[in-house]
């Protein structure tokens, strides 16, 4: 599979690209309020490093929105030189002024306003990049893996989550009752992402996902919080005019089948992925040593 196959399986519709930045441009005051599910997910992500025998010194948050991560990853590793990249500015400054930071940690942090697919970063210049929730935005997955891959040093490690296809399920299904149009955001699945990580030079990939479930009483109050976090539709074919009262209402009332104990439910589709960056070769002899049992 070569990736222009790939990118054409990931992108089932393309991301506008400026629309996105200016939600998230909006959102930056907004976000912490309502990303209960961002700020689990990022605590499950970084929880992840249990396993791993590394303590990395240098760290790329890519994709740090509010700092939820780069916080998580200052606790952890008190060493460590974290930057924190993010699209939009907003962001970046709304994670200036949280107070939450312990005041020796002010040195750890450098904030960078660009895209993930076009790092300002050295060749093999980390040896962490960490991306919560951030590719499902990129509109180029293989490209992106390629720049992480490209800024990692041998021996680097790339950690991730995004979201998966059944993401927004009820939501989808609730608006196809309504019209044709895209008025959800697409994401890609497990197996195209791992695919694209494959051709983009990392080694012993993992991929895993789960389902998480966020609950609320009325559908009204789950549009609020899509667009509170900037999370809205920004898919190219969208309609550009504002929707109409009977459209919402029809929409609304479709959700209302999955209704269960009172409550409407939101589901989540994580996906979770890391991968290696190969160590370098070297003419040395490899000596292995074998224990008896």
């Amino acid at each position: 599979m070569n990736n222009s196959e790939i990118k054409n399986d990931i992108n089932i519709a393309e991301i506008d690209r400026k629309a996105m930045r200016v939600a998230f441009e909006k959102a930056a005051a907004s976000y912490d309020a309502a990303a209960v599910l961002q700020l689990e997910v990022a605590k499950r992500l970084v929880d992840r490093m249990d396993v791993m025998s590394m303590k990395p010194t240098s760290i790329l948050d890519a994709g740090s929105g509010t700092g939820f991560i780069s916080q998580l990853l200052a606790e952890r590793f008190p060493k460590a030189k974290i930057t924190a990249l993010d699209l939009a500015i907003n962001m970046l400054k709304q994670s200036k002024t949280k107070r939450t930071f312990k005041q020796r940690w002010n040195k750890q942090f450098t904030y960078v306003n660009a895209e993930v697919e076009n790092l300002p970063f050295a060749d093999a210049s980390l040896e962490l990049v960490i991306s919560g929730l951030t590719l499902q935005w990129c509109h180029d997955l293989p490209k992106v893996f390629k720049e992480f891959r490209r800024v990692l040093a041998p021996g680097g490690l790339l950690l991730f989550s995004s979201f998966g296809p059944d993401t927004l399920t009820e939501l989808r299904q609730s608006w196809a009752e309504v019209d044709e149009l895209p008025h959800v955001n697409t994401f890609a699945d497990m197996h195209n992402v791992g695919d694209a990580l494959m051709q983009s030079g990392f080694a012993d990939p993992v991929m895993d996902m789960e389902m998480l479930t966020v609950t609320y009483n009325d559908v009204k109050k789950v549009m609020q919080d899509l667009k509170q976090i900037g999370a809205h539709n920004v898919m190219q074919g969208r309609s550009h005019q504002i929707t109409g009262k009977s459209k919402l209402q029809k929409m609304m009332q479709s959700y209302e089948q999955f209704r269960n104990d009172g409550v409407i439910p939101v589901s989540h589709e994580i996906v979770y992925g890391h991968a290696w960056v190969p160590e370098a070769k070297t003419n040395e002899s490899v000596v292995v040593s074998f224990k008896k049992l």
